[in-house]
């Protein structure tokens, strides 16, 4: 029969309730980083999971037959595979960068803190939530300080002039998650092919190589080389241009 309250109505609310405060501080970590799927995502996919789960647990109870087996690990399995969709829409590839995976990765972590919390097992999302934290706001920083093959190379790029190449090298490289510095320039070349040879370090998370590729399909480009330099080469960056 139906009842607006239940046995489980107390247990039911306090789950919820839990899942609520745990996917609040995941979502806000990613709505303070501003990426596509913020707070109202992640809190909304954690209560889901977790009403999904406690629909499995509870809600057929008075229709079943007596003597007939539930099986609560069916609707929880739907939910891993249907946030796997949701996940890969904030997935984008362009220019051999991909971006998203991280917020692809706390949408899954959302949903298993409220499936934890759906079954009961609110301690477990509760160590979930302190890990993810850790992870993002600790190990994550620590980890981009480890110096990378490429601190010590430099790309020497050679353009022609006047074709505003500069700007469009430097557009590419902020949108494959690359920062510059320009440590020098000259002018090569003559009056009818006036040329510009540039050396410029970039810094990012992602492999030099993966910009050399998209520079050279560049009109105006003629060449790209990637070079080490060594710690003498380091103190001439009075003339630096921060791109």
């Amino acid at each position: 029969m139906f009842a607006f309250f239940t046995d489980t109505s107390l247990v039911e609310a306090g789950l919820l309730l839990a899942t609520f405060v745990l996917c609040s501080l995941v979502g806000i970590e990613r709505q303070v980083r501003q990426k596509s799927a913020g707070y109202r995502t992640h809190v909304l996919v954690g209560l889901g999971s977790c009403a999904f789960t406690l629909v499995s647990a509870y809600g057929f109870a008075f229709v079943m037959e007596p003597g007939a087996v539930l099986d609560p690990s069916r609707i929880a399995a739907q939910i891993v595979s249907g946030i796997g969709f949701l996940g890969a829409g904030v997935i984008f590839k362009g220019r051999d960068v991909v971006r998203g995976l991280t917020t692809a990765a706390t949408i899954w972590v959302s949903a298993a803190v409220g499936m934890a919390c759906g079954a009961g097992m609110v301690s477990l999302g509760v160590v979930l939530t302190i890990f993810h934290l850790v992870t993002l706001f600790v190990i994550a920083p620590a980890v981009r300080k480890i110096p990378s093959v490429d601190r010590n190379r430099v790309m020497h790029i050679d353009y022609a002039d006047g074709q505003g190449v500069l700007r469009q090298i430097l557009e590419i490289a902020t949108t494959m998650g690359f920062s510059s510095s320009i440590l020098r320039t000259r002018r090569t070349g003559d009056q009818q092919k006036p040329m510009v040879s540039m050396e410029v370090r970039f810094f990012g998370r992602h492999p030099l190589r993966n910009l050399v590729l998209p520079l050279m399909d560049l009109n105006g480009v003629a060449s790209v080389i990637v070079r080490g330099t060594d710690s003498s080469e380091d103190d001439d960056d009075d003339d630096d241009d921060d791109g």
